[in-house]
């Protein structure tokens, strides 16, 4: 064990030289952590290093938070996987099918259209040359990009990954619990997991320890994402956690101290063909013929890449988090033939 575990460190360190990766690789099984370090720099300019506690911004690696507290409410009995979007929230979206429920959202298949959608977009700073992304606060400020739209699909059609059908989710959350997204997510969900040190911050008043997003250009300059995403996180992703805290969540809910173990397999059952993946609430999942071998995670914004994962033969944790656009699969893939 000794022996692979070395060799497993020898071949991250040459994937984080050959990569130039920035950010954290954690990776701990039920017993202990098998291997934890950091790379690059948070802050470029004033070559502040990076370090196992620093926080990322994990774009939309945190829809699985907004599933997670989707899946709590339903447990409380305010709201059933079945209700529909037009019962809660019909004043906001004229155009949308009445028949559009909260499992559709979940899983991607609502058909609604998206405010960033990757098969008519490349580049999702354009978004915030007509809508500036210091205005984007708080989930209704995202309303005017979608909510006067039609339908794109029929609910339920097929899969269509849709950050739009997110922020809606988090809109039915604070309708239902009455409470900003954000706070009901770092009250019930943060704290309960332990993760102390993550949480949706603003880009104009970032905490010490958070790493600051770089996107590289081809003629090696680089700058900031601060006007690449939206100044504040929500119910889609942008929130910032360190590799530690996400291990912890990702512990907290498989153990069912987040919600019942009966909703956890409700959550990471395979319930729609996503590519070669299988999606569930929030969670992506592989299978290996009829085994399911990982449920995961991931993110993407200027800025930022994110993967984690959680294989359940193992019950290993994987937590890469990155302040650059790219590097955390090509290491992911490599910890997953030492498993």
């Amino acid at each position: 064990m000794k022996l692979k575990t070395v060799e497993l460190e020898t071949k991250l360190a040459e994937k984080v030289d050959e990569t130039a990766f920035s950010g954290v690789i954690h990776v701990e099984n039920r017993t202990e952590i098998i291997h934890a370090s950091a790379h690059g720099f948070s802050n470029r300019a004033e070559s502040i290093l990076n370090t196992t506690k620093t926080r990322f911004g994990i774009a939309s690696g945190c829809k699985l938070f907004t599933a997670i507290g989707i899946c709590q409410l339903v447990e409380s009995g305010a709201l059933s996987f079945q209700t529909t979007l037009s019962s809660l929230l019909n004043e906001y979206f004229p155009h949308f099918h009445e028949e559009v429920t909260v499992h559709h959202l979940l899983t991607h298949s609502s058909g609604i259209p998206d405010y960033f959608d990757e098969d008519e977009m490349d580049d999702f700073e354009e978004l915030w040359v007509k809508n500036p992304m210091y205005h984007m606060r708080q989930l209704e400020d995202f309303l005017p990009l979608f909510q006067n739209q039609q339908m794109k699909l029929n609910p339920g059609e097929k899969f269509h990954y849709n950050n739009a059908g997110y922020i809606v989710l988090g809109l039915i959350m604070e309708k239902v619990a009455g409470v900003p997204f954000t706070k009901y997510v770092e009250e019930h969900i943060f704290k309960p997991a332990r993760m102390e040190d993550s949480g949706y911050f603003s880009l104009d008043c970032l905490p010490a320890n958070t790493a600051l997003g770089y996107i590289d250009k081809e003629d090696g300059s680089w700058k900031t994402n601060s006007y690449s995403i939206p100044i504040k996180g929500g119910a889609d992703g942008g929130a910032y956690v360190t590799a530690s805290d996400m291990a912890n969540l990702w512990r907290a809910l498989m153990n069912g101290k987040l919600v019942s173990k009966e909703m956890v397999d409700i959550m990471t059952t395979p319930c729609i063909q996503a590519g070669n993946d299988y999606y569930g609430y929030g969670i992506w999942i592989e299978k290996a013929e009829d085994t399911i071998v990982k449920y995961h995670v991931m993110g993407y914004d200027p800025g930022v890449s994110f993967a984690s994962g959680y294989y359940p033969e193992s019950e290993t944790i994987v937590v890469i988090p990155s302040n650059k656009e790219r590097g955390p699969h090509k290491l992911m893939y490599l910890i997953e033939d030492h498993i």
